[in-house]
């Protein structure tokens, strides 16, 4: 028998899943299902082998989804035994700072936080009570991305407003502190000097933000009480004037939900290209209004950089991550080139990693109750 975890990121239409040998955190299959919602179809694939596995699911639900995994997994029969369904929550608020066990209580508590990520958090909240229901002998462990920036000093997590609402929640908590957590582990192992220095992380993907990271802990970050604020984003606005808003509600008579679904579903590149909130499609795109889209993105990332560096008192190094990040490297050069005048600095790709970060966090979990 080979005990294992189950890494899953619940979307509103795909659910990513990887498998973990619980000793050594091998991978031993990966995957998703994807189509959620319409025709959900499942893709995945076993660590030494060729063989892509496909197949139409019948019924379309993330409780369908899940299921599929786990038959699929139970088809294998290689002998794994699910010691946990490991969850990736975007919000934890101000209670949930470090991996937990998920009880109905604290899923409770979770679901009271829904307003602060309300295009993450319902899903992912599916998700766990989806493995509550079909994998009943494993344990379901949230990990949380807001957890990475939870001991930032208030200078950096407070909003300049009255203090009732201060003491209602109303502040900044960061997110992508998963993978910010990952990049600090990986420059301790392989670039201990700047391990210990000031490095400022751009997770740059549909989604993305900055971390000022220091000595490997979170100092400041881009994003604010939700995953709205900071960077321009795929289809996300980033930082608006809030008068914007205000003007919008008052004047324009648009109503909240649509405001909210402006800013979250029809603003970023996607909202200033009028193309694609897709930064590859962009990139090959002749179309000026794309130059535009990606020149702004890189001149806000730079801009919000250099703030993320005064935040330490300088920069050792520039980390990417994320899918832009990673693969586009004209857009990390039009970065890199208006942050010249901050003098030398190293810049790294790091590959993100995120379910293995969130499966070394259930492993020392659950060695810890045993």
């Amino acid at each position: 028998m080979i005990e294992t975890l189950l890494v899953l990121d619940t979307g509103s239409s795909v659910l990513k899943f990887q498998v973990f040998a619980s000793d050594n955190l091998t991978v031993l299959m990966r995957g998703k299902v994807s189509g959620i919602g319409t025709r959900a179809a499942l893709e995945a694939s076993v660590e030494g082998s060729d063989e892509v596995i496909k197949d139409i699911l019948a019924s379309s639900g993330h409780d369908a989804a899940l299921l599929a995994v786990l038959n699929l997994i139970d088809r294998h029969d290689d002998g794994w035994k699910i010691m946990a369904v490991v969850h990736r929550v975007v919000h934890g608020g101000q209670q949930f700072v470090e991996p937990v066990i998920v009880t109905p209580a604290i899923l409770s508590k979770l679901e009271a936080l829904i307003p602060l990520a309300p295009l993450h958090q319902p899903y992912n909240l599916a998700g766990i009570e989806a493995s509550h229901e079909l994998a009943v002998h494993a344990a379901d462990i949230a990990c949380f991305d807001t957890a990475f920036h939870a001991q930032q000093d208030p200078l950096f997590t407070t909003f300049a407003i009255e203090a009732e609402l201060r003491d209602k929640g109303v502040r900044k908590y960061g997110s992508h502190g998963i993978s910010y957590e990952w990049i600090s582990s990986v420059l301790a192992k392989d670039h201990p000097r700047l391990a210990s220095g000031r490095v400022v992380a751009a997770h740059l993907g549909n989604g993305a933000s900055l971390c000022a990271i220091r000595d490997g802990r979170s100092v400041d970050t881009t994003m604010g009480m939700t995953a709205l604020d900071g960077l321009p984003m795929g289809t996300r606005s980033g930082a608006i004037d809030p008068g914007a808003v205000t003007f919008m509600l008052r004047e324009l008579g648009m109503g909240a939900i649509d405001v909210e679904d402006m800013l979250y579903e029809r603003s970023g590149l996607k909202g200033l290209s009028g193309i694609s909130g897709d930064v590859e499609t962009l990139l090959a795109s002749s179309d000026p209004r794309a130059a535009f889209a990606l020149d702004y993105f890189a001149l806000k990332v730079a801009q919000y950089a250099a703030m993320m560096a005064t935040s330490m008192g300088g920069i050792d190094a520039l980390v990417f991550t994320g899918g832009i990040g990673e693969n586009a490297a004209p857009v990390r050069e039009a970065i890199i080139k208006r942050l010249a005048f901050l003098g030398g600095f190293k810049t790294i790709v790091i590959p993100s990693n995120e379910e293995l970060m969130m499966a070394l966090h259930a492993r020392e979990l659950l060695r810890s109750r045993s």
